[in-house]
């Protein structure tokens, strides 16, 4: 990803960037998975849970408006906080934010379970 003045964010750049910025609006059960030798739609997946509608939408908010002030944007958000579930495609880094009830349904560590686990916080 390039940024103003042609600096290049690298995917693993990104990804540890995003999970810090989750933290910071203290999400809960962050999982980064490298997914890199197992898929070729993108480098990682940030996987974590809000405890609330309003929780969500933060972390969707922080990290939408402090990744942008790096000059990068998501190629597309879908989903919204009152669905349990938001996806933010940034290419190389895809980030889903669940509320805890639909983060156990869809089970995306279970399905992505050949992933590398980069980082797990609790």
């Amino acid at each position: 990803m390039l940024l103003k003045g042609g600096d290049k964010l690298e995917s693993t750049e990104l990804a540890r960037k995003i999970v810090d910025l989750i933290i910071e609006k203290k999400g809960s059960d962050v999982t980064l998975l490298d997914i890199r030798p197992i898929s070729m739609i993108a480098d990682y997946f940030v996987i974590c849970s809000g405890t609330s509608e309003r929780q969500v939408q933060a972390i969707v908010e922080e990290v939408v408006d402090k990744i942008k002030a790096v000059d990068i944007r998501p190629l597309h958000v879908e989903g919204a906080p009152s669905s349990g579930w938001v996806l933010m495609d940034y290419g190389s880094v895809i980030v889903h934010i669940f509320a805890p009830a639909a983060r156990e349904y869809y089970q995306l560590e279970k399905l992505w379970s050949k992933a590398k686990t980069v980082v797990r916080i609790q």
